[in-house]
């Protein structure tokens, strides 16, 4: 059974699809935050892999084809940003400052305790990029001398707990402009948060869309310049 699974070049695009679908079906029967359909996605694909035997590195190279889709699918967020281009217009400022200061904070943060806490220098550049999309963050991951998988998993785990809790936090700091909404949560939780600001509503969703990709380039920047201090 294993040497068929290994063998089949598809199946790792199979399994991802049906743990997502199986995550969707949950999640609308439950309707609750931490039933994320990626969470759920992650966790059944784990399963398997520790069940079957399969080795990563199998799975990762069978579902290669998702991961480059995932440079489509962020592009396409800017739809919605085209359709509330006035309203970005009007916050520009802020939102650059915005975003440039949760890049900052966030690399900071991760780096700061995880350096305080004694932690491998490998393990501490896959940690820094952890906050914005997966194919940037493996990227420069690999050009600072992390652990792109390592990254991808942490970036992984970013964007779950953000789609979870964002909106929570949000609301325990009284943070009522949608703009500022959907700037803390592009520029902290990537795509999958945006997911959830989508929920909230549309300039949530377009603003956070928007600091995606600004939030990838000032980390392509920052991270190596920030690493370099160590």
């Amino acid at each position: 059974m294993l040497s068929y699974i290994e063998n089949t070049a598809i199946f790792g695009i199979l399994i991802s699809l049906g743990a997502y679908h199986l995550g969707g079906i949950i999640n609308k029967r439950f309707q609750h935050p931490l039933f994320n359909p990626f969470l759920i996605s992650l966790i059944f694909i784990i399963g398997f892999l520790k069940a079957s035997g399969l080795s990563y590195d199998i799975y990762s190279k069978q579902a290669a084809i998702l991961t480059i889709l995932l440079g489509p699918a962020t592009v396409a967020l800017a739809i919605p940003l085209y359709r509330n281009i006035a309203i970005l217009k009007s916050n520009l400022r802020a939102i650059l400052i915005g975003v440039s200061a949760g890049v900052v904070a966030s690399i900071v943060s991760v780096v700061g305790l995880g350096y305080l806490l004694g932690t491998d220098i490998e393990i501490l550049y896959s940690m820094a990029p952890k906050a914005v999309t997966t194919p940037i963050a493996m990227e420069v991951s690999r050009v600072i001398g992390g652990i792109p998988s390592l990254t991808a998993g942490l970036v992984a785990i970013t964007g779950v707990f953000g789609a979870c809790f964002a909106p929570e936090i949000l609301r325990f700091f009284n943070i009522k402009s949608s703009v500022a909404k959907g700037v803390a949560i592009g520029t902290t939780t990537h795509a999958l948060g945006t997911t959830r600001a989508f929920q909230l509503g549309e300039v949530e969703g377009a603003m956070s869309s928007l600091c995606i990709g600004i939030a990838g380039i000032l980390t392509a920047f920052i991270v190596p310049l920030i690493m370099g201090l160590l």
